[in-house]
């Protein structure tokens, strides 16, 4: 199952996993297809299956981060209250992804309260991850 490539299921049980993927729909994507742009409204939380997407902000767009590995998520605004999504999403090669709704999603994490709040927890540990990548990239360097 794809699915238990992401760290964010880590420690749920197989019912939610289930009811996860019942909601969810597989899309393909082709090389510079453009999944969303900043500021768009933050309908879908995705998953990666396979390929490449570029997460950027700003103009011109600086690059973000970059998902790469079977299992990262991103559109995540969508689950946290965001109206909108924070960067933009363009697929830089051929992508499987695994899309979901971000109403749907709400009401599985609502019902089923304990495999939420391990959903919620790995989610704040892949963005703190992302967070300090991103603090790496734009701090200065020391030279030795």
């Amino acid at each position: 199952m794809y699915i238990k490539q992401s760290e964010l299921f880590t420690g749920t049980s197989m019912d939610f996993v289930k009811k996860f993927m019942d909601i969810s729909e597989t899309a393909s994507h082709q090389k510079g297809e453009i999944l969303f742009r900043e500021n768009d409204p933050a309908r879908f939380f995705f998953i990666l299956l396979n390929g490449c997407v570029k997460l950027s902000v700003g103009q011109p767009e600086q690059v973000v981060y970059e998902a790469k590995m079977n299992g990262e998520a991103f559109g995540w605004s969508s689950l946290i209250g965001g109206n909108v999504y924070s960067a933009s999403a363009e697929c830089l090669e051929a992508t499987k992804l695994l899309k979901t709704d971000r109403d749907k999603l709400a009401r599985i994490l609502e019902e089923d309260v304990e495999n939420g709040v391990i959903f919620f927890k790995r989610l704040a540990a892949t963005l703190g991850k992302r967070l300090l990548q991103t603090y790496q990239l734009i701090t200065p360097q020391k030279e030795d």
